[in-house]
């Protein structure tokens, strides 16, 4: 009876790659007989994958019908290159492009490496800054203390004692890889696992570094410059490739995460890229005209009150606000003006005022 491979793994016909491999990875996670599942099932939603996830299987299955791939049929579970379940070797490595992920999937389940060796990364940093609203509006240039895993200044990352050199590994022969093969209740399986003995160099050292015992790396307490860009706001974060943590035996350095925190200014609050300001204006200058100073991000600067300005009003400084990040320019300031009567007003103030009160002012 031919089998419907898309209905098994509850995807529609014209389903993308990506679709496939995902519906494959959370089936087979969630009926593996290790984890409660039906193995019948498992075998099926295998084999669906095994065809579906490959174009030319799928194209052959979509014109003929799962009969091509029988027991025994050319490229089909049972044929060469295939390698099923129940008494058949489950070998990876002849499968193109993402169905390697097989390996991995089952490799997670059972305990042992995915089909492809992975070299050691090293681990990410993050580290707090905190900045005045003036350094995140321009940017500053600080220098940070980290402690972490480093090349060693020793034997300079190689792993090997100064005057020796490094020979190419006798167990892998230099590849860095081992194939590993491992029993299951699904048959033999084969996977790619990083060697060892030379934790996937290719070589090793005639003599390990006394100093880092042939890892490549040291802890060690460096201070590093970072050239923080304007613009940036709390919470907001840069990225420094390669100044993370060091992995040992070679492997990719990790990255430095240097995330912000903006003090509060008393004179400013940011909203965006603007910044809002708040200056309390004579009464009198409210209602004649004039020009007050004020403070902005790059110092005092002239405001123009005009003629009969009600109190609440806000005045915008352009260009003097947050610079953007991702473009040219600056937001703008935002002035609010306030005004506030004298506690004690003198008595030419009070004259003054009666005046005005007169005047129906």
């Amino acid at each position: 009876m031919s089998k419907d491979y898309y209905a098994i793994l509850g995807v529609q016909k014209n389903a993308s790659q990506d679709e496939i491999k995902k519906a494959f990875r959370r089936l087979a996670h969630e009926h593996h007989p290790d984890k409660g599942g039906d193995s019948a099932k498992f075998k099926d939603i295998n084999e669906a994958y095994q065809v579906l996830g490959d174009d030319k299987k799928r194209g052959m299955y979509d014109q003929y019908g799962s009969g091509v791939f029988e027991q025994g049929g050319a490229g089909g579970p049972g044929g060469p290159g295939f390698g099923g379940f129940g008494g058949f070797d489950v070998n990876f490595n002849g499968f193109d492009g993402d169905l390697g992920d097989l390996g991995d999937v089952l490799g997670e389940m059972f305990g042992f490496g995915g089909r492809h060796a992975r070299q050691a990364h090293g681990k990410d940093i993050e580290v707090d800054v905190e900045l005045t609203l003036k350094e995140a509006a321009f940017g500053v240039d600080r220098e940070l203390r980290l402690y972490k895993d480093a090349t060693c200044s020793h034997c300079h990352g190689n792993g090997a004692e100064s005057g020796t050199k490094l020979e190419t590994c006798a167990t892998c022969q230099g590849s860095g890889k081992m194939r590993r093969a491992q029993r299951t209740m699904l048959g033999t399986i084969q996977t790619v696992v990083t060697c060892e003995t030379c934790q996937g160099r290719g070589q090793k050292p005639e003599k390990v570094c006394t100093k880092c015992k042939g890892t490549g790396v040291e802890r060690l307490d460096q201070r590093l410059g970072v050239q923080i860009p304007g613009g940036l706001d709390t919470g907001e974060a840069i990225k420094v490739p390669g100044q993370g943590e060091a992995a040992p035996y070679g492997g990719k350095t990790g990255d430095l995460y240097v995330r912000i925190r903006v003090k509060s200014d008393p004179r400013f609050t940011r909203e965006g890229n603007n910044v809002v300001s708040t200056v309390s204006v004579p009464y009198s200058t409210l209602v004649l005209g004039g020009s007050i100073e004020t403070e902005t991000l790059d110092g005092t600067a002239t405001v123009k009150i005009p003629e009969a300005t009600n109190p609440g009003t806000v005045i915008t400084l352009r260009g003097k606000g947050i610079p953007y990040i991702r473009s040219h320019g600056r937001g703008d300031q935002l002035v609010r003006i306030t005004t506030e009567a004298p506690k004690k007003p003198t008595r030419e103030q009070r004259d003054a005022l009666d005046q005005l009160k007169r005047a129906g002012l």
